[in-house]
């Protein structure tokens, strides 16, 4: 094969990833909608208990074998990705949306990329720090406050929200959780482990730290006709297969292939998503300022693209 064919060949394989990195993003932007809609009959706990199993039984379904270690010290790295990834993340996200709107909680956890350049940087990767990525990240930011300010200060947003300032914090700790997990992700498929047994691990260790909250804070389960209404086991499908067991899996192929700082970069576009399916499906309100801002933060993803190298 030529240098040119080469070329072309390794663009078209950055391509797909970058395809996938957005399809991924596009899912995850929606569940916040979703979860929203399962805290009416399910705690924030049971959500993320129920949902995780049913994507681990999904993937186990795909994997069922055990996955080997190839160093016995490697299992860590598999442990902090399901503390942070799976038990952290999820719990900050989903109390979260207890006290804050849906849109606000997106915007807010949109400031993930630049905790994951941070973060790689600190560990030698220097990559993502270019002019290109902080101009965009400063256009991001800029989009996610005036979103904030805009959710934050409207009637209707204060009704649904009953304390926001504890959910954007608590927002904001998961997004600095999403990139220690994206950059633990990274290490492990530096290590060749396969993508679906790893994330199968990795949701494993991450139930397994989330049963001790279900005892302490999961409170009770819905009754049986509460909890089998359709909508609720269509927002759990959705949940569990798609947003979970394959959305995780292939966000760790995109992760391989891109790097984790470009990969995360995609999460500015969670707002977007958000904000448009919780207007349609929540009724959350959608302002001119709202609209502004979002498509500062869609320029930002742009910008922080512009001269970015992808791993490999």
């Amino acid at each position: 094969m030529g240098c040119c064919e080469l070329i072309e060949c390794c663009a078209g394989v950055a391509v797909k990833y970058h395809l996938i990195a957005f399809v991924t993003v596009a899912i995850w932007g929606l569940t916040f909608v979703s979860t929203k809609v399962l805290l009416v009959s399910f705690s924030p706990v049971w959500i993320l208990f129920l949902r995780f199993v049913i994507g681990f039984l999904a993937l186990w379904a795909l994997r069922p074998h055990i996955l080997n270690m190839k160093e016995r010290r490697h299992e860590w790295l598999f442990v902090a990705a399901g503390l942070a990834g799976i038990t952290f993340y999820y719990l900050m996200e989903n109390v979260a949306l207890v006290f804050t709107t849906a849109t606000a909680a997106g915007v807010i956890i949109a400031a993930s990329p630049l905790f994951t350049a941070l973060i790689s940087a600190a560990l030698g990767d220097r990559r993502a720090l270019n002019p290109w990525f902080f101009l965009g990240f400063a256009v991001a930011m800029t989009g996610l406050v005036i979103v904030s300010v805009a959710t934050g200060g409207d009637e209707a947003a204060h009704e649904a929200a009953a304390n926001p300032a504890l959910g954007d914090l608590l927002a904001l700790g998961a997004a600095f959780v999403w990139a220690v997990y994206s950059v633990i992700v990274q290490r492990i498929s530096d290590l060749g482990y396969e993508t679906i047994a790893s994330t199968k691990r990795i949701f494993f260790w991450g139930l397994l730290f989330i049963v001790p909250a279900v005892f302490l804070f999961a409170g009770p389960l819905p009754t049986p006709e509460v909890a089998f209404q359709w909508q609720n086991l269509l927002n759990f499908a959705f949940l569990g297969l798609v947003a979970s067991a394959a959305c995780f899996a292939i966000w760790g192929m995109s992760v391989k292939h891109l790097g984790p700082t470009v990969t995360t970069t995609y999460i500015y576009m969670v707002p977007a998503i958000t904000a448009a399916a919780s207007a349609l499906i929540l009724g959350e309100p959608i302002t001119a300022a709202i609209v502004g801002g979002l498509i500062l933060t869609i320029a930002g993803l742009a910008l922080s693209q512009k001269g970015s190298s992808t791993k490999g």
